[in-house]
């Protein structure tokens, strides 16, 4: 069969069943005769059991993003005093009225197709990006300044990300500014092995007055959780996009109003977008993405200050404290001539209590200890946080000491690892050979660093699609290493992955998918990576991606409904197998509600219909003739299939 789904037909014109037998192309024309004599008008039946071999275009190149409102700022609207606060049900029919932020007219275009949901907006078209953005907005039934945060909501917001995963391709959280990076921080480290973008941001000024940030940072923070592949939790404010665990709010009335002190941005927003590949952290390991819904409330922030008496710190660290941020002094340090603070710390640390060291400064990082206090602090057991912020070292200390599977060793070494970006480790700047790009810089005699990297991405994604073509695993682990993207697309959209798929290289797959490659990446007419290996019919590939989180959620429900029904009609048991398996729902109705078992009935696919009996549940399903798939096989006397359905 071949991968765009249409059949293969033999010399005399008639198409091939997957059993080798023959079957008349016109045969569906030949059962909806006998139809037309039994109810309204022949025309209709033979419709209903067309003979269509081809899968319609997976549709258009859009995407779809879930906006979560919490509160804050962004959203807030004046009462008849002319103070500002938040409404409930206003946002969303304001955004409705604003052209930038809703196409009104596309969305009255689309309202006349079967299956558009009437609660999407859309993003009007915009040059930075070749699709659309349709984004359904959830809004809280009680809004909270984000002071009023705990980690009761961080969760909340967790769970309900968590709950429409696999049905978007992207997340914006409207969030108050003034706790913004904590719950950044925090999701970052609830959602193990991510998969897709989740954008936080707000504003300094409401979006709907006259002069506001808010309207540019929800667009760009659409855009970008629709568009692009950056698999972390972020924050976007001013500009640019943040990894989320690596901010800090640096001002409370400048629109820049959030730095990440010691990470390059993700993303700076300017006439383009300039995304930076290589700073973006992706999950290296083969498994689905998991939420860890539980966050400690017994950890504290302690900042070191001069004349700190030992009391304050004992009574700190007293139960139920499990866990302390220290905010040291420079590289890690605090007095070293105040041998009571060490022995209370050191108490602390022999409790039980988890010691978090991190400087106060605002760029830098605790160091390998080269001063004596650094080394008495470490020989206590206290953890070096290097260069985390507070708030990531806060939110990761409560995360790790939730996971009540781990003993106190193992919760102090994951303090001590880089697990989500959130701090600079050796491990976390990539060394790359840059042999080739240098030869390619000289022999070009490429002056612009831009247009170097530009080259140089070409360049490398086309030699890593050869490798992929050629079989060459060793020299796909060479263009990977060397900093080819293994996530770049190509004019249709198709990504490395993609193409592995298509030539059905499982040790390729795999180790793609070890390097960071996105299980949910879709072509421009919308085809993930799962979809296709379903049209390869590529039973263990469809397995390996099924293990990273791949699924067919966001696959149009007429495309799948079109498959599905397509395989019934021709009688391929073993592509309903492939699409069961891939998580395809076996009992979707076509426009007409006809299951995929009224079409295997109709074209008297006995085997079909045996194998949907035991694996769908639509026998008693009716169509718009209020006829159910025995109904049709009575009247077409189909003795046998009578029989399989209970007659």
């Amino acid at each position: 069969m071949s991968t765009n789904g249409v059949s293969e037909r033999s010399e005399n014109g008639r198409e091939k069943n997957q059993n080798g037998s023959h079957m008349s192309a016109d045969s569906s024309g030949a059962s909806a005769k006998v139809l037309a004599n039994v109810k309204k008008s022949r025309s209709f039946m033979e419709l209903s059991i067309s003979s269509t071999n081809s899968v319609k275009s997976l549709g258009r190149n859009e995407r779809r993003v879930l906006v979560i409102y919490t509160g804050g700022t962004i959203g807030m609207v004046k009462n008849r005093e002319g103070v500002l606060i938040p409404q409930n049900g206003a946002f969303e029919n304001l955004i409705r009225g604003y052209p930038q932020l809703h196409d009104t007219a596309y969305w009255r275009q689309r309202l006349s197709e079967s299956g558009f949901q009437t609660s999407y907006l859309v993003l009007p078209e915009t040059k930075d990006l070749d699709l659309r953005v349709f984004y359904k907005i959830y809004e809280y039934e009680t809004l909270l300044d984000s002071s009023n945060m705990t980690e009761r909501e961080w969760v909340q917001i967790a769970e309900d990300i968590m709950k429409n995963y696999d049905q978007y391709d992207g997340f914006v959280v409207l969030h108050g500014t003034d706790t913004l990076s904590y719950t950044a921080s925090a999701l970052s480290f609830m959602f193990e092995n991510i998969g897709k973008c989740i954008v936080l941001t707000g504003a300094q000024i409401p979006i709907f007055e006259p002069r506001s940030d808010g309207a540019d940072n929800f667009v760009s923070s659409l855009l970008i959780a629709g568009g692009l592949n950056i698999p972390e939790v972020t924050l976007f404010f001013g500009s640019k996009l943040f990894r989320g665990n690596r901010t800090r709010k640096i001002s409370a009335n400048n629109l820049y109003a959030f730095d990440s002190p010691n990470c390059v941005p993700l993303v700076e927003v300017g006439l383009d977008f300039e995304l930076n590949k290589k700073a973006i952290f992706k999950p290296k390991v083969i498994e689905k993405c998991r939420l860890h819904a539980k966050m400690s409330k017994n950890v504290g922030l302690l900042r070191i200050f001069p004349s700190i008496s030992s009391s304050v710190i004992k009574a700190f660290c007293q139960p139920p404290i499990e866990g302390v941020v220290l905010e040291s002094y420079g590289a890690g340090n605090i007095p070293s001539n105040r041998q009571d603070i060490f022995d209370e710390i050191c108490k602390a640390v022999q409790r039980g209590v988890i010691v978090v060291n991190i400087t106060q400064c605002s760029t830098g990082a605790v160091a390998s200890p080269i001063y004596e206090t650094g080394r008495l602090l470490a020989r206590c057991g206290v953890v070096s946080g290097y260069d985390m912020t507070p708030e990531a070292a806060l939110t990761k200390l409560s995360y790790v000491l939730s996971k009540s599977e781990l003993t106190y060793q193992e919760k102090v070494e994951m303090m001590s690892m880089n697990i989500r970006g959130e701090m600079t480790t050796a491990s976390s700047i990539a060394v790359e050979d840059h042999t080739l790009v240098d030869a390619l810089a000289t022999s070009l005699n490429i002056q612009s660093p831009k247009m170097l990297v530009e080259v140089t991405e070409k360049v490398f994604g086309a030699l890593l699609l050869h490798a992929i073509e050629k079989h060459d695993e060793l020299s796909v682990k060479k263009m990977l290493d060397m900093g080819a993207d293994v996530n770049a697309p190509n004019s249709e959209g198709k990504t490395p992955l993609h193409e592995a798929i298509l030539r059905g290289n499982t040790s390729i797959v795999e180790y793609m998918l070890k390097q960071g490659a996105n299980v949910h990446l879709k072509t421009r007419c919308g085809e993930p990576p799962l979809l296709m290996a379903v049209h390869q019919d590529d039973p263990a590939m469809i397995e390996l991606l099924l293990k990273c989180g791949a699924n067919l959620s966001s696959v149009e429900t007429n495309t799948l409904s079109e498959m599905i029904s397509l395989a019934a009609r021709r009688g391929s048991v073993q592509k309903l197998q492939l699409l069961k398996m891939a998580g395809a729902d076996l009992n979707v109705a076509d426009e007409m509600q006809q299951t995929p078992l009224h079409k295997a009935v109709l074209s008297n696919n006995i085997e079909v219909v045996q194998y949907l009996v035991h694996n769908a549940d639509c026998k008693e399903s009716k169509d718009v003739m209020d006829y159910t798939p025995l109904d049709y096989a009575r009247k077409l006397n189909y003795s046998k299939i009578q029989r399989v359905l209970g007659d």
